[in-house]
């Protein structure tokens, strides 16, 4: 272990990145020096706490990777360029050669970087070129350790949301045949631990670690898994003809993926990406988790961060009434308002949502839904709400339970009706001048097609109750008690 982390200055690329972002969260955990470089170093700064150094460099320009690598005993380098460029390749050349030469003149002891994982003479241009910037690094002169992953399995993963998107839009799949070439996905907390524990192990020379998962799996196999997991039944049709270039169309139309970037990464599923050097388990004491356990894993974490986000925070300081995202596979409709009333006096409304004094807009229509609750089993309205006034965590409020209230600021609401998907109700009240500004948001998590259609069909009418409601909830407080 590194005696004294203080010491050790590390410079990290790639922190905006899926990765990066990940990586910095346990390093400063771990109390390290760390300092970020970004094209966009105030686009950055603003998201960081204030001891953490960020600076202007870009790999593509040479002269401004000097006063970035100035005093940095480690290098993370966690960039390429394949989502922006057509040219990729030779961009992350040139990146690779810009970044080793002046890491060397700069004194770095250490580069750690991650590429991608197969078999020398049996690559992709994609992986080609991942594997080209790690040999580009070592021959630098700096001691680099290369780290070599398949499918990284978690929420925000570029491959892991490919196969998201594919598994709950499609309930029957044409597929390729691809989808019998096996990988080695690796979960993201496994990567994360293999670069955070390479900082503190040293190396007088290069070294390369193949990294994967407990055990190699075909990509149909792995679709499976994660329709079991989101208990969805697909069926898989295989057929010999869909080229990489009609694959890559196909995931243009269906999944979040660019044609363009979507061809690239089709290159890669045709050759096999599996470990055949087992020496990052001797080395190194992260003992990676199997397909079952990374993705059960990755749905996980996307659930307690999605606990823990305060979605004011996912949306601009000046925002519109409306404006919808996504979260993983989630759908999320937000709509502010502006209330002359202090927080403590805009809560109390939001506070009494629901049970007798029902829920500001269309009560008929809520009573309807709760009618086709009961219809097909679910707990309809009747439950109501036992204090009329006050919430805790757990209560009841017709067919939705309080996960979490937090007065004068927070109330949201998770729903126990029968959904195709699950479903929440959101209400966010932070102060704004001498008033306040409320916040009302809906969250979607469709299961399958059906989620997804249940959702667009009915938006229509979720647009005009949710709009009601935060316009009700409004006159409500400036009418007072």
């Amino acid at each position: 272990m590194n005696p004294n982390p203080l010491k050790n200055l590390i410079l990290l690329t790639g922190a905006t990145g899926y990765v990066g972002g990940r990586l910095l969260k346990v390093l400063l955990e771990k109390s390290c020096r760390v300092r970020c470089m970004a094209r966009k170093p105030e686009y950055l700064r603003a998201k960081l706490p204030p001891l953490v150094e960020v600076v202007a460099g870009d790999v593509g320009q040479p002269d401004s990777l000097g006063p970035a690598l100035e005093g940095v005993q480690t290098a993370y380098y966690l960039v390429h360029s394949m989502n922006n460029n057509p040219d990729y390749e030779e961009a992350d050349r040139r990146a690779g050669e810009n970044f080793g030469r002046v890491a060397k003149a700069a004194g770095v002891q250490k580069i750690i970087y991650l590429g991608g994982l197969g078999s020398a003479g049996n690559l992709s241009p994609h992986l080609r070129s991942r594997q080209e910037v790690g040999q580009i690094l070592r021959a630098s002169g700096v001691p680099t350790v290369e780290f070599q992953a398949s499918i990284i399995i978690g929420s925000g993963s570029f491959s892991f949301e490919m196969i998201r998107a594919l598994v709950e839009r499609l309930p029957v799949m044409v597929t390729p045949r691809w989808v019998q070439t096996l990988c080695q996905p690796i979960a993201i907390n496994d990567v994360i631990s293999y670069l955070s524990e390479a900082l503190d192990k040293d190396f007088s020379q290069s070294r390369v670690f193949p990294i994967g998962g407990m055990k190699a799996v075909s990509y149909g196999n792995l679709m499976r898994e994660y329709a079991r997991q989101r208990g969805l039944r697909r069926f898989m049709i295989p057929v010999p003809f869909l080229t990489p270039r009609l694959s890559s169309l196909w995931l243009g139309l269906v999944t979040p993926v660019y044609a363009q970037v979507g061809r690239q990464l089709i290159e890669g599923l045709r050759y096999e990406t599996v470990v055949d050097d087992p020496s990052a388990l001797s080395v190194f004491s992260v003992r990676p988790l199997g397909v079952e356990e990374a993705i059960r894993q990755a749905l996980r974490n996307e659930d307690n961060d999605f606990v823990q986000t305060r979605w004011s925070d996912a949306f601009s300081s000046n925002p519109t009434r409306t404006e919808a995202s996504t979260y993983g596979n989630r759908i999320v409709d937000s709509r502010i308002l502006h209330v002359d009333a202090p927080p403590d006096l805009a809560f109390v409304p939001i506070e009494r949502i629901g049970g007798a004094r029902g829920w500001y807009y269309a009560n008929f229509l809520w009573r309807l839904r709760g009618f086709m609750d009961l219809w097909v089993g679910g707990v309809g309205m009747r439950r109501g709400r036992k204090n009329p006034e006050k919430l805790q965590a757990g209560d009841t409020v017709d067919f939705w339970r309080v996960e979490q209230v937090e007065p004068p600021r927070l109330l949201r609401l998770k729903a126990e009706m029968v959904l195709p998907g699950r479903a929440w109700l959101q209400f966010e009240v932070t102060p704004e001048g001498s008033g306040s500004l409320i916040r009302q948001t809906a969250i979607f998590d469709p299961s399958g097609l059906a989620g997804q259609l249940y959702w667009y069909l009915l938006y229509p009418i979720h647009h005009l109750i949710f709009n009601g409601m935060l316009r009700g909830l409004s006159q409500s407080i400036l009418s007072g008690p």
